[in-house]
């Protein structure tokens, strides 16, 4: 593995391509903790120690794990690469629904620069609403529960309007890094900046694991090697379905007869349905926080801080397992649709051995999927779950690193990015990562 990564920077154009990718990343990890302008950067240190010892770093949930720790911090990049996540899941449900993207996602490369288009506008959206919830968080001193700090140096309206148009303003920076390393470095460009700022807080967590307990540490990280060599196992696991190809005669020439497969994983949801549950397990911990302090007692809002706000409670653990595979079904139904692989597959004179074209193969199909689905979905609830069970039994911190979600994020990006680098060493005649 070392002598293909000398080869690979021995290669001019590789070795640009992975400088270009690593000062993209360095650039993304400075917005990341350069301050926003108006906000009392000591004040923020001081309440952050405090929320990291409670509760209070974790109500955020998905949305400070996606900003490397940068939310908290009330940073230029604080909201992260989360506007555009969530753009794109409800560009990608839309299409199912409205006919119009349907058709464009059909145009092929110019449909799908024109839903990329209105993925960035709905992304700068979405950074609008985002930033002011969080800027109005602030201000109203809710941000951090337990601290009495003055965290914003003015509570004029003007320095929060640019507050508001400086994090927006950084959410557009961060879709514009992530094109350029899509463009003219290696791998997704989106996919590696959610990697960068999910494995941010690792150094300083486990570092704060290890003084806590160096035998808790050793533990820590033998789970974590141990998740992530079975995560790596399930998300390389695919079932490869046959199909054939007749020949047949288009002019002079004979095309077709030729054998291939269609890949279908295990977990061919991805990391999706955990996004989901996890958004929706956030509302609680909002509705909690607007009105948990009110004068008047709301039984709905009493419940929800008893029930849906712990971690580690029975409730809130079997609420996120059963939304987690709801929403692997969910999704897998929208993204993969058998009968237009089917007719694609009778179109182009496909066929599955011992399957009729048509109506028989996508019937087979939705059958396959349906069982890899059954296995797919508990996986990736359990994978989720293993980090709560961790904070109930062994008493870990709210931050602990080997999280479900992190270690799905972590393979799957690293995954895809050796083998694009790979690709690119085997196409050079040189040996790959994977031997």
């Amino acid at each position: 593995m070392l002598t293909a990564f000398t080869r690979a920077f021995r290669t001019p154009d590789l070795r640009n391509k992975l400088l270009f990718t690593l000062a993209i990343i360095v650039l993304f990890r400075l917005g990341s903790v350069l301050p926003t302008p108006g906000v009392n950067a000591k004040n923020v240190a001081l309440c952050l120690e405090q929320a990291q010892a409670g509760d209070a770093a974790n109500i955020y949930g998905m949305v400070q794990l996606f900003s490397g720790g940068a939310l908290l911090k009330l940073s230029v990049f604080a909201l992260g690469i989360m506007p555009y996540i969530t753009a794109s899941i409800i560009l990608q449900l839309l299409t199912v629904v409205i006919p119009r993207l349907e058709a464009l996602k059909k145009e092929g490369q110019a449909g799908t620069a024109k839903i990329t288009q209105y993925t960035r506008y709905l992304t700068i959206g979405l950074a609008v609403l985002q930033s002011t919830a969080f800027v109005a968080l602030a201000r109203s001193g809710q941000l951090f529960q337990n601290c009495n700090q003055e965290i914003l140096l003015s509570q004029d309206v003007f320095p929060l309007i640019t507050m508001v148009i400086t994090m927006t303003a950084g959410t557009a920076v961060i879709m514009w890094l992530g094109e350029l390393v899509t463009d003219r470095g290696v791998g997704n460009g989106m996919s590696i900046l959610i990697f960068t700022q999910v494995i941010a807080v690792f150094p300083s967590e486990l570092v704060n694991i290890y003084r806590q307990s160096p035998f808790k540490f050793v533990v820590v990280m033998v789970v974590g090697v141990v998740m992530i060599g079975v995560v790596v196992f399930i998300e390389q696991a695919q079932r490869r379905i046959p199909v054939q190809y007749a020949k047949r005669m288009v002019g002079r020439r004979m095309y077709g007869g030729t054998s291939t497969y269609i890949p279908l994983k295990v977990n061919q949801a991805g990391i999706i349905p955990v996004i989901f549950a996890s958004s929706l397990l956030y509302l609680p911990q909002l509705l909690v926080t607007l009105f948990g302090n009110s004068q008047k007692p709301n039984v709905v809002v009493e419940w929800l801080a008893q029930n849906m706000i712990r971690g580690d409670h029975p409730i809130y653990m079997a609420t996120f397992f059963l939304l987690i595979v709801f929403f692997t079904y969910f999704y897998v139904s929208i993204t993969f649709n058998p009968p237009e692989v089917a007719d694609n597959m009778k179109k182009y004179g496909g066929f599955i051995p011992g399957i009729r074209p048509g109506r028989p193969t996508a019937e087979y199909l939705s059958f396959v999927l349906n069982r890899l689905t059954a296995a797919g979905a508990p996986y990736l609830g359990v994978i989720s779950l293993i980090p709560i069970i961790a904070l109930a039994v062994a008493g870990a911190s709210q931050n602990f690193p080997f999280g479900g979600t992190s270690i799905l994020i972590m393979v799957g990006v690293g995954l895809d990015t050796v083998k694009q680098i790979e690709s690119q060493l085997q196409q050079r005649n040189y040996e790959g990562f994977l031997r």
